[in-house]
């Protein structure tokens, strides 16, 4: 084995190690501001795993995209969002936590089996000269639909985090001689900002 794979295969179990450990990170931990840095360290590895398979441009557009659009939008929600409700514990947690890990589980079961029986030898198959081209051209073509579905899905996830981070203004009603104020309705998670009338 010369130097130039012992590299690659110390970069790959490095990268593989990282991608478990933030991944474990993202569904264990408690804190979500946390676990969606956590969801960034997951691309990222993934991005330098796609480096290691000469995929140049799947990589790029995997920082991009997901760590640059998709989890900072993630970040933008939770930030966001006001909500000051305190965390209590969940009766029955546990058999949630145990039937999570059953099927997590089995998930990584059917992927280890998948993964033993593929033939990964590709010696017969000729580089592609442009995977920017080819990439293209599938999109475009064969999976125009899933294309055109995620972009519709990350549309949805935008307006989603618009909605839950915009605070709405109560007007506060002035006081009646002889009939009593009734405060207006707050959430727990999204307490409103009340507004004189003379103010408006």
């Amino acid at each position: 084995m010369d130097l130039a794979t012992l590299t690659q295969t110390i970069t790959f179990f490095a990268l593989a190690a990282a991608v478990i450990i933030a991944a474990l990170g993202v569904v264990l931990l408690d804190n979500v501001v946390y676990s969606a840095f956590l969801l960034g360290g997951v691309f990222l590895s993934i991005a330098g795993l796609y480096i290691l398979m000469n995929a140049d441009f799947v990589s790029a557009a995997q920082i991009l995209i997901y760590v640059g659009a998709v989890n900072v939008l993630i970040l933008f929600a939770i930030m966001l969002v006001n909500k000051r409700e305190t965390y209590t514990p969940v009766p029955g947690r546990w058999l949630r936590q145990g039937g999570a890990a059953v099927v997590s589980l089995g998930v990584f079961a059917l992927l280890t089996k998948m993964i033993l029986q593929t033939p990964w030898q590709l010696s017969s198959v000729p580089p592609t000269p442009d995977s920017i081209t080819t990439i293209g051209q599938h999109f475009f073509s064969d999976f125009l639909l899933p294309f055109e579905l995620a972009s519709v899905l990350l549309l949805m996830a935008l307006i989603g985090a618009v909605v839950l981070a915009r605070r709405e203004l109560v007007l506060e009603p002035e006081p009646i001689l002889g009939e009593e104020v009734v405060p207006p309705l707050e959430l727990p998670e999204r307490p409103r900002e009340p507004v004189a009338l003379s103010e408006k």
